[in-house]
């Protein structure tokens, strides 16, 4: 089974930048479909960008759309979450997952093998 281990939050003020990246474990990362997810205080897990294995497709969802990028390096084993002009709306603990059922990339119960976790906190 894959593990994930994510990296790259921190303290951020609004309109700052920050890397997330997700290393996972295996010699199959390069046929899984992954995507990033974020908590925030008191709210339910939401989705935040997906790549499918190629990395050809990705999809965001409208509120970070533009301002956030999702790329992988099969290689390296790692996915990233590049995120630009941060909010305080941003602040959440961010969780890379895996792909394990068909449908929709946006659907959390679609993903599995979920990460620790890494805080982001943007200040206004």
């Amino acid at each position: 089974q894959v593990q994930l281990v994510e990296s790259g939050g921190g303290l951020v003020q609004a309109g700052g930048s920050l890397r997330l990246s997700c290393a996972a474990s295996g010699r199959t990362f390069s046929s899984y479909n992954m995507g990033w997810f974020r908590q925030g205080p008191g709210k339910d897990r939401e989705f935040v960008a997906a790549i499918d294995w190629s990395g050809t497709n990705t999809y965001y969802a409208g509120s970070v759309k533009d301002r956030f990028t999702i790329s992988r390096d099969n290689i390296k084993n790692t996915v990233y979450l590049q995120m630009n002009s941060l909010k305080p709306e941003d602040t959440a603990v961010y969780y890379c997952a895996v792909k394990i059922l068909g449908g929709s990339y946006r659907a959390v119960p679609n993903f599995g093998s979920w990460g620790q976790g890494t805080q982001v906190t943007v200040s206004s």
